[in-house]
């Protein structure tokens, strides 16, 4: 059944097949195109990416704003937040980025028939897209991720904020928290839906390469923990691993899997070895990402320590949380952000204050000694996790509303 074509804008989407960059995005526009819908994905230009190129299916057209290409470095590996924050002269170059984005969609709702445009975080997609849908009449759906309402601070950033919340057609967020965050900035916006982002339901738990994977990283019988995602500061790997240095004196053979990369990690190697752990902590690095649910599964625990960074940056869903509940691998998480609409203290997961290393080694011990409680979260995570966060049903929620959208703006 054909529904519809959608313009898909986004900042942050993989460069290339097997690229570090989270693919959720990718995810959505692949289900929804099983769903019918014909999607386009336009993003910014890198340094090495193709102009043009088909991934999973998905026709992905990317646009210039800086030359040489080199000097393209606002987005991607870590985010455009990252990227400011670590390099300030990318402040610089977003007005070129804004521009160059809003007249690459301009030039394609001049050039093509879109039923929908589908921008990803307010700032700064949410805005052109607003811009352009405004210019040629054409429904326009919002999707606020997190960092960008979070991250995104001071009174004219918040103007440029308001103006995208109360003129988008409709706008979607990811968790409880995200919906306050916006609410406070729009407290009346009449299409406010909540779609949290999907993961894979595909089982892992029983594949030989998580066996594999356990053999190679467990230290005896000591119960082996795992991290999946970003390592940087807000993340809170350091908790992590200073957990683990609590946790020796108890379980001689404990050991923690840090499975993913980022700019923290040769900083926390060198914690590592200070604090004589190296026996007892692995840094993977890059992992790709079909890869990443059997280090998941490999794990006895799966700890998610995130915490509120400087900036104001906090959690706002958790994906790898949920992935590791789809792997019946039970959950301790910080009491930070949207990470609370997943985990439930003593039922999907055991929550800890962010920031607490003693708290994760004690709730790690408490795993260890009671089996009987992490079956139940195991198996309630499970539960949890494929009936509320799969990827179809972020998938169907989605193009019901971009259905009801484009029924909507036909009304005469």
């Amino acid at each position: 059944m054909k529904r519809g074509r959608i313009l898909c804008v986004t900042s942050n989407f993989p460069r290339w097949a097997g690229d570090s960059t989270t693919p959720f995005v990718l995810n959505l526009a692949v289900d929804l195109q099983e769903l019918g819908w014909q999607v386009t994905v336009l993003a910014p230009h890198a340094p090495e990416t193709a102009l043009r190129e088909t991934l999973e299916g998905i026709q992905v057209e990317r646009f210039r704003y800086l030359w040489p290409s080199k000097l393209e470095t606002v987005c991607y590996q870590g985010g455009a937040l990252i990227n400011l924050r670590k390099y300030r002269v990318n402040y610089v170059k977003l007005p070129a980025l804004v521009a160059s984005e809003y007249f690459g969609i301009v030039r394609r709702l001049i050039g093509r028939e879109y039923d929908l445009l589908h921008s990803h975080w307010i700032l700064p997609q949410g805005f052109t897209g607003t811009l352009a849908s405004r210019l040629f009449g054409i429904p326009h759906v919002t999707t606020v991720h997190g960092g960008d309402v979070f991250g995104l601070r001071g009174a004219v950033l918040t103007r440029f904020k308001r103006f995208t919340l109360r003129h988008a057609d409709a706008v979607t967020i990811n968790s409880s928290v995200t919906e306050r965050a916006v609410t406070d900035i729009v407290p009346d916006l009449k299409e406010l839906h909540l779609i949290p982002m999907g993961v894979s339901t595909r089982q892992v738990n029983a594949d030989p390469s998580s066996a594999e994977l356990q053999s190679r990283y467990r230290r005896g019988n000591g119960p082996l923990l795992v991290f999946a995602g970003r390592i940087v500061d807000e993340k809170g790997v350091e908790d992590l691993i200073r957990a683990v240095g609590i946790l020796v004196s108890r379980f001689p053979d404990v050991s923690a899997l840090i499975v993913g990369e980022g700019q923290d990690r040769p900083m926390l190697e060198d914690m590592t070895k200070r604090l004589g752990l190296s026996d007892h902590v692995v840094f993977t690095g890059w992992v790709e990402p079909e890869d990443v649910s059997a280090y998941l599964a490999a794990g006895d625990i799966f700890v998610s320590p995130s915490r509120k960074a400087s900036n104001g940056w906090i959690e706002a869903q958790g994906l790898a949380l949920i992935e590791a509940m789809v792997a019946k691998t039970p959950v301790i998480a910080t009491r930070v952000g949207g990470i609370i609409d997943a985990v439930r203290h003593e039922e999907t997961g055991l929550l800890v204050n962010e920031r607490s290393p003693d708290e994760i080694a004690k709730a790690v011990k408490r795993l260890v000694m009671e089996p009987h409680l992490a079956d139940c979260l195991r198996n309630l995570g499970y539960e949890t996790a494929v009936t509320k966060f799969s990827r179809k049903s972020s998938a169907v929620a989605f193009s019901r509303l971009f259905e009801k959208m484009i029924g909507v703006k036909k009304r005469p």
